[in-house]
C-alpha cells in the first residue's frame, strides 16, 4: 500500500516513508491509495474475535507491506495491553472509556502505535529520528510515555504555555531520557504552526531526520480507528442504529471513526462536538471553512482554531458537502453549558465525566433529539482526574488519583521556554 499527498503535488511513499516524512513535501498530508473494506462475515462475527483481531484485520491493509504480519501482530498485543469498556449511561446512551491506558487519555493507542512501527523501522539503521510533535493537552503524554527509551528516536514536544491542565503538563516534562519539551509562549495553533513550518524548512531538514507524531501522521492517526470497532461489538447486540458523538480538536479521531465506516462499520451518523472552537460547526454551518485563531476553553485538549484532519474528512466525501452532511453532524458549546452537562451527567446516573466528555454527550443528546430511536455512544478520551479542579469544582465531588497520576505527581517539572520559530529551529540544530 503507497500513500499519497493530498495536495498531489508530491510522490507517493511506502507506509514506513509516510510514516518517517510526517508530513509530504508539498505540505500535505498523507493518505493511503485506497481502502478495501472488510467481509461482512467480519462485522457478522466480530463478537468471536479479540480486540487485537479485530485491530489486525483493519490495520493490515495499510502496513503489512511493511510491517510482516507476525510483527504486526506483537505490535498491537503490546499496544492494547488495557480495556476499552462500553459505560451504559441510560438506555439509549453510553461512554466509550478510551482512559484506561498508561496516560488516561485516548491517544495512548495512536502514539504506542507509532512509537512500535518507529522502533522497528530502526532497527539495524544507524540514522537518529526526532519527533517533533505539538500538544493542546493530552497528546504530548501519550507521546513522550510510547516512545520513553525506544532506540534512535529523540522527542520535542511543544505546548503552550498555561494553557493545559497541571497533570497534563507534569506527564509531557518529568520523563527525562529522549524526551524533551518546550514551553511555548503562544497558543496550541502557535506550537502547530512551528511544527509544520519545521517540516517545510529545508535547511534544517538537511541536518536532521523530522517526523511528526500528532495526528498529521499516518501511524498516529490510523489505528484510531480501532477504538470504534471495539465499541461496535458492545453495542452491536442493542438492535438499534449506532451514532458516534466525538469531542472534536484537531478531527483525527472522528476522522479514524468514519475509516472504520469506510471498512464497513455499521453506522447511523458520526457527531463532532467541539468547544466554542467552532471552525468545523460553522462550515457545517455555512459551507465556508474559515480558520479562526484558537480561544482557551476548559476543554483545553479541543482548542484548535484551524483543525488539521479535517481535510482528511472532506476528502473522504470527495469534498461533495451534501455527501458529507448526511454522514456527519457538528455542534459546539460553551464552557458553562459543558459544566452544566458534567453535572447532569452525575446527577442523573453518577458517572463522572471530563469537560472533553461532556462536550460529546451534549452532541450527542442534540442529535437523539431528532433522531431518538438510536444508541448514542460519545467517546469519553481523557480521565476526569486530568482535570480535577474543574471536576471536582463543577459536581463537588472528589475524585480518586489513579495510580498511573501519582507517578508524575511529585516529578520535577523540566522545561524550555521557546517564543518564535527561530528559537526552536535553533533548539533543534544545537540540542
Amino acid at each position: 500500500m503507497n500513500f499519497y499527498s493530498l495536495n498531489k503535488q508530491a510522490p507517493k511513499v511506502s507506509f514506513k516513508d509516510a510514516v518517517i516524512k510526517g508530513i509530504a513535501p508539498d505540505k500535505g498530508l498523507y493518505f493511503p491509495e485506497s481502502i478495501t473494506p472488510l467481509p461482512a462475515s467480519f462485522f457478522e462475527n466480530i463478537e468471536s474475535l479479540s480486540n487485537t483481531e479485530i485491530a489486525f484485520e483493519a490495520i493490515k491493509q495499510f502496513v503489512s507491506s511493511e510491517i510482516p504480519e507476525d510483527r504486526l501482530k506483537k505490535i498491537l498485543s503490546t499496544v492494547l495491553d488495557f480495556d476499552f469498556p462500553v459505560v451504559e449511561i441510560n438506555e439509549n446512551t453510553a461512554t466509550l472509556e478510551l482512559f484506561h491506558g498508561p496516560t488516561m487519555a485516548f491517544k495512548d493507542v495512536g502514539a504506542r502505535f507509532m512509537a512500535n512501527c518507529l522502533g522497528y523501522f530502526s532497527e539495524g539503521e544507524d540514522n537518529e529520528v526526532t519527533v517533533l510533535v505539538a500538544t493542546s493537552g493530552d497528546t504530548g503524554g501519550a507521546v513522550a510515555n510510547g516512545f520513553l527509551g525506544v532506540k534512535g528516536v529523540k522527542v520535542v514536544i511543544l505546548y503552550p504555555s498555561g494553557k493545559v491542565s497541571d497533570i497534563q503538563e507534569r506527564q509531557l516534562t518529568t520523563l527525562g531520557q529522549n524526551i524533551t519539551a518546550l514551553e511555548v509562549d503562544g497558543t496550541f495553533d502557535d506550537c502547530q504552526a512551528m511544527v509544520k513550518n519545521a517540516f517545510l524548512d529545508s535547511e534544517l531538514l538537511d541536518k536532521m531526520q523530522l517526523t511528526s507524531a500528532n495526528s498529521i501522521n499516518v501511524a498516529r492517526w490510523l489505528p484510531q480507528l480501532f477504538y470504534f470497532l471495539f465499541a461496535y461489538k458492545e453495542a452491536k447486540s442493542k438492535g438499534k442504529e449506532i451514532v458516534f458523538s466525538v469531542p472534536s480538536g484537531n478531527f483525527g479521531n472522528i476522522c479514524a471513526g468514519i475509516m472504520a465506516q469506510r471498512l464497513g462499520m455499521p453506522v447511523k451518523q458520526f457527531v463532532a462536538a467541539t468547544n466554542v472552537n467552532d471552525t468545523v460547526p460553522e462550515f457545517m454551518r455555512t459551507q465556508e471553512y474559515s480558520p479562526k485563531p484558537s480561544t482557551a476553553t476548559i476543554s483545553n485538549a479541543m482548542d484548535v482554531g484551524d483543525p488539521s484532519n479535517f481535510i482528511r474528512i472532506r476528502h473522504l466525501f470527495n469534498d461533495n458537502f451534501s455527501e458529507l452532511a448526511k454522514e456527519l453532524s457538528s455542534y459546539s458549546f460553551t464552557d458553562e453549558e459543558t459544566k452544566v452537562a458534567m453535572l447532569n451527567i452525575y446527577k442523573d446516573s453518577e458517572y463522572i465525566a471530563d469537560p472533553h466528555g461532556a462536550v460529546g454527550y451534549l452532541g450527542l443528546k442534540k442529535y437523539q433529539k431528532e433522531n431518538p430511536n438510536t444508541y448514542g455512544i460519545f467517546l469519553e478520551t481523557a480521565h476526569p482526574v486530568k482535570f480535577l479542579d474543574i471536576v471536582e469544582d463543577t459536581i463537588d465531588v472528589k475524585v480518586a488519583i489513579p495510580s498511573q497520576i501519582l507517578n508524575v505527581m511529585n516529578k520535577e517539572k523540566v522545561s524550555h521556554k521557546i517564543k518564535t520559530y527561530n528559537e526552536l529551529k535553533e533548539f533543534l540544530v544545537t540540542r
